[in-house]
């Protein structure tokens, strides 16, 4: 996830590490923050890999600023992550709103509507956070506890809605196909 947040926010232009940072947590937020400790390992090891470079300039203060740059290299590995996201993409909500960000940069309207039909497949699979004790899913109707069925009814309500969102978009995107 933070690898193709690095590259997306890096696709429309170079950033220094402080911007680039605040960028991803505000799509993450406070649900997997970003720290300094992740941040600068990463960048560091894609700039190896040559997806992106780094140039100093002159900073407001006396320190200089590195900017960092996206490669024609790091270009083509976002496409290819966004056209072929990694099943954890697709199944963790998180990660998949991170594709979801940048899916518009795939210039390819049947391949990003191959991404959602992904990830609707994944949502129709039936799953729960809890189950009984012969392993069948607990549903709001039959949980007790009323903090979990608060947790579910939430959870499908959710549910229903990026479905219907998606459901939506696969139509549109596959009309918009020449």
């Amino acid at each position: 996830m933070l690898t193709l947040a690095i590259l997306g926010f890096l696709y429309d232009r170079p950033l220094h590490g402080y911007q680039l940072k605040s960028r991803i947590t505000g799509l993450t937020g406070h649900i997997r923050p970003v720290s300094d400790g992740a941040l600068y390992p990463a960048i560091t090891r894609l700039e190896k890999a040559g997806l992106l470079h780094r140039r100093t300039e002159p900073g407001s203060g006396a320190a200089p600023r590195q900017v960092l740059e996206l490669t024609g290299a790091g270009r083509a590995e976002l496409l290819r992550r966004l056209a072929e996201p990694e099943p954890v993409e697709i199944s963790d909500q998180i990660r998949f709103f991170t594709v979801a960000a940048f899916l518009d940069l795939l210039p390819d309207p049947a391949r990003q509507a191959a991404v959602l039909r992904r990830r609707l497949a994944f949502l129709q699979e039936p799953s729960s956070f809890f189950y009984d004790g012969d392993g069948a899913p607990v549903t709001a109707e039959n949980e007790p506890n009323p903090f979990r069925r608060g947790m579910l009814l939430v959870a499908r309500a959710s549910g229903e809605a990026e479905r219907a969102w998606l459901t939506d978009t696969i139509t549109a995107l596959e009309a918009a196909r020449p």
